[in-house]
């Protein structure tokens, strides 16, 4: 007689297993975190099964095997290591060769925590947390020790990258890039309003790549921007097409010093925002209607003819706001020269703000940074 055996799955039902093995735990009183928890345990079988498998590979043969009988190099016990995860320290036995040439990988050797741990420090730091901050953090919710040595040294690690990247040579020329600045609250023995440069590039090819990012001193400056654009200049950009950016006094000039056939178009978004600091809010609503067909305008004439238009009805209560796009004009219409899709590319700085979204929110839960190297850190989070 022949047993029948059924079919074996094609992969594991995760969701079914975990409920299994969270059922067993409650079962026999066992936690979920902690100590002797059920995820330390799973962790703890995942990394020594996998450190037993780069064994195995590192030997050319599985535990137990009789070709490790052949008087070469073969395993030689384990080592007691506890390692700091996300979940807490985890205690793991890690095994040895005899001629200890065996590199694990999963675990390295000397290696006393694991990535996610170093992600989690960087993701605190970059919502403001200052180094005992975190290291209480640790404490309080893994039971962790983490001293603030530890915590300056990945977020120093990340800081040096940062600069390599920052240094990186750059493409010889983009199509289009964005300029703009956010201040942030950084705390500098007080805590002061800073500045912070932000380029984005967009290449050849369509994609979008973060240039660099600059701190700079006090409140957002032309002369900054010099140094920020040549510096960019000097890492291969020897032309830039379209230069995108807000309405900073100078600005544009600055741009055009260092590449004079750059086409200098100022950000209809900033301009419109500017519009309505010079009206009374019960005003907004039917002032932005009435900017809408200047800046949806097919072309710059039919664009001068709605702005004589909005000028008829707001020039004489906002004389300022007139002034303002007035002056603005030069560097408000070269986007019209475009189709509907470039338009909507060019005719902002919008590529920079869901940068600008991860300072807000690491501001709005923390009030500031506490150093302006945290505040770089927000970029990598």
């Amino acid at each position: 007689m022949t047993d029948t055996i059924g079919p074996v799955p094609a992969r594991i039902d995760q969701q079914q297993l975990a409920q299994e093995l969270v059922n067993a735990a409650r079962a026999e009183g066992v936690e979920l975190v902690g100590p002797g928890g059920l995820l330390t345990g799973l962790t703890k079988t995942v990394l020594e099964t996998a450190l037993e498998a780069e064994m195995s590979e590192h030997l050319g043969y599985d535990k137990h095997e009789v070709e490790g009988r052949d008087g070469g190099n073969s395993r030689n016990g384990t080592r007691s290591k506890t390692v700091l995860t996300e979940i807490g320290p985890v205690q793991i036995e890690v095994p040895r060769d005899r001629d200890a040439s065996f590199d694990p990988v999963i675990v390295r050797k000397r290696q006393r925590r694991l990535d996610g741990l170093d992600e989690i420090v960087l993701s605190l730091t970059a919502r403001g947390l200052t180094t005992g901050e975190v290291a209480a953090h640790f404490d309080e919710v893994y039971g962790a020790k983490v001293s603030r040595d530890t915590i300056s040294r990945i977020t120093d690690k990340v800081l040096e990258e940062m600069v390599e990247w920052q240094q990186r040579p750059l493409d010889a020329v983009y199509p289009v890039l964005f300029v703009d600045a956010i201040h942030v609250k950084v705390r500098d023995g007080q805590v002061t309003n800073r500045p912070f440069y932000v380029v984005i590039g967009v290449t050849v090819d369509g994609h979008r790549d973060i240039l660099g990012i600059w701190a700079g001193d006090g409140g957002e400056g032309a002369k900054y921007w010099l140094q920020v654009l040549t510096e960019i200049k000097n890492r291969g950009v020897a032309d830039a097409c379209i230069v995108v950016c807000d309405g900073l006094k100078g600005l544009p000039e600055s741009i055009t010093t260092v590449w004079p056939q750059a086409l200098v178009q100022a950000c209809v978004l900033h301009l419109i925002r500017n519009t309505f600091r010079y009206a009374s809010r019960k005003y907004w609503e039917q002032m932005a209607k009435d900017l809408r067909p200047v800046y949806t305008a097919a072309t710059e004439a039919a664009a001068a003819a709605r702005f004589d238009e909005f000028n008829d009805t707001w020039g004489a209560q906002y004389p300022a706001i007139i002034a303002l796009w007035r002056a603005a004009w030069s560097e408000f219409v070269p986007f019209l020269d475009y189709d509907v899709e470039i338009r909507k590319v060019i005719c902002s700085t919008n590529a920079i703000e869901s940068i600008n979204a991860r300072y807000r929110r690491a501001v709005k839960a923390r009030g500031h940074f506490p150093t302006e190297q945290a505040a770089l850190s927000a970029f990598t989070s």
